[in-house]
């Protein structure tokens, strides 16, 4: 199997692993439609017999988010935002395993991306980064539900207050990825750990996976919603726009409090 759907591909290996890949190199950032590209490809993968799926994306970085323009430039931004999250929760619901190969960035609505994974292969490099507090506006993608999950609750407290990336080794240390690797070897070992995962009864894979996301599944579209009702109140604010405005500039940002 091999299918391109916009800027979205997904191809069925032996031994039951599915990758699933993004084409927009360098940053690969998302926006609607390549997030239902990427659910399109998962649902497909699995009903079409895969037992486990590579998350990954082509060229320097993993994803660096969502489109910061098309975002701010929107006639009516939550529902912008609410059309992404309606298809990152498609992700979530997928119904397999799931190891996202990350080079390069993972930040923002990317870095939530990667967390809806199960697991996460990172190169020495990687960088993940919950930049909101320095865009001026709350979390989203349910970072506020996985990064704790991930890991616990004061460490991803620290990421999400400061906005201060996490590298590679300090990634590893942290549990953010469950591998590391030397940069260009990512997909290589995301793939090993998906033949793994493939490899085991699926059945019981599936049952137990399902058991064990079934708080954060529960949880998933209430805490989003929140997200979305904080992210639409500040970024109505000045920090915000101060925020947003030094990111596209590539500068650092001075916050006020209003």
């Amino acid at each position: 199997m091999n299918d391109m759907t916009g800027a979205v591909t997904v191809d069925l290996l032996d031994g039951h692993v599915a990758v699933v890949e993004t084409h927009d190199p360098p940053a690969n950032f998302f926006d609607r439609d390549v997030l239902a590209a990427v659910a399109d490809a998962g649902e497909r993968a699995a009903s079409e017999g895969a037992r486990a799926i590579v998350l990954c994306s082509e060229g320097r970085h993993f994803c660096a988010g969502a489109r910061l323009a098309d975002a701010t430039g929107a006639l009516d931004p939550r529902a912008s935002a609410a059309a992404v999250y309606e298809q990152a929760v498609r992700i979530f619901r997928w119904e397999i395993p799931v190891v996202a190969a990350v080079q390069g960035a993972a930040v923002g609505g990317g870095l939530g991306l990667a967390c809806a994974a199960d697991f996460r292969v990172a190169g020495l490099k990687a960088r993940f980064e919950a930049n909101f507090a320095r865009l001026g506006f709350h979390c989203g993608f349910a970072l506020s539900l996985t990064l704790p999950r991930i890991v616990g609750q004061t460490r991803a407290e620290l990421m999400l207050y400061t906005g201060r990336p996490v590298r590679g080794a300090e990634a590893y240390d942290a549990g953010l990825a469950d591998r590391l690797t030397e940069l260009g070897e990512e997909r290589a070992v995301a793939l090993e750990l998906a033949r793994d995962l493939a490899s085991a009864a699926p059945l019981a894979v599936r049952s137990m996976r399902a058991t064990m996301r079934a708080g954060l599944l529960d949880r998933l579209e209430s805490a989003l919603e929140h997200e979305l009702d904080e992210q639409e109140r500040l970024w109505r604010t000045e920090d915000a726009a101060t925020g947003i405005t030094a990111s596209l500039e590539r500068r650092d940002p001075v916050f006020h409090g209003r």
